[in-house]
């Protein structure tokens, strides 16, 4: 499929290539990265009976400050609704709920670390029990402490699943991973329906909570389709 030697960047149709009947599991570091990355692979794979599931890595309650505990508790309990409305309007209202981690936002576990592998070992759980194929996550190289852990938890995970994962990155902010071998497109979204999921975000994308964090809403609306990247396809 690439040329190792070559090692030129071959693109990929998601409905032609070798993981068009993978179960995909969609890695998001925050509630609203799951849209803004993996939206339209969402989309396609539950279209096709092919997604295994979301999965959210923090709390998100770093978007705003908090007075006192009821208002971190009120952010995390939103963000989860949140999540879970966005996940049903890309994927329709069968969709699994999404499986929240509850990392502190902004305070990643260091691989190695007690909290670090004990997560890695819930995922990797959850890829046999889901009979994952496939691993869509933010890349190593996103400037962002969470994607980046979010990429080494996932490539952990998928060593210790005791089946074959591949792991592909995806991008919110940063640009195109360097390094990548393979890339796959996904279909587009229907005109409008990354932004009626993102809209459920509204902690991120209003005041409804206080001062805090905007969401870039435009920024992350430009593409259509998604794109994942893949550093070791080879063959």
């Amino acid at each position: 499929m690439v040329s190792k030697k070559a090692g030129r960047l071959a693109t990929l149709a998601l409905e032609r290539s070798p993981w068009r009947s993978a179960r995909w599991l969609v890695v998001a570091p925050h509630a609203d990265d799951e849209t803004l990355g993996a939206g339209a692979l969402i989309h396609q794979a539950a279209a096709t009976q092919h997604l295994a599931g979301v999965v959210i890595l923090t709390d998100g309650a770093g978007s705003h400050d908090h007075p006192d505990t009821a208002s971190h508790a009120r952010l995390v309990r939103t963000r989860r609704l949140e999540a879970g409305r966005a996940v049903r309007r890309l994927a329709g209202d069968a969709a699994a709920a999404p499986v929240f981690l509850d990392w502190a936002d902004a305070q990643p576990a260091s691989p190695g670390s007690t909290v670090f592998e004990a997560t890695a070992r819930r995922l990797a759980a959850l890829c046999r029990d889901r009979r994952v194929d496939a691993i869509a996550v933010t890349g190593p190289d996103d400037p962002h402490c969470d994607h980046q852990a979010a990429a080494q938890l996932a490539r952990r995970a998928a060593g210790l699943a005791r089946r074959p994962v591949a792991v592909f990155d995806y991008v919110v902010w940063g640009a195109a991973p360097p390094g990548s071998k393979l890339r796959i497109t996904t279909r587009p979204l229907r005109a409008g329906l990354r932004a009626y999921a993102l809209s459920s975000h509204q902690s991120q994308l209003t005041p409804m909570l206080g001062q805090g964090f905007r969401l870039e809403k435009e920024r992350g609306l430009r593409a259509a389709s998604d794109t994942l990247y893949r550093r070791d396809a080879y063959g």
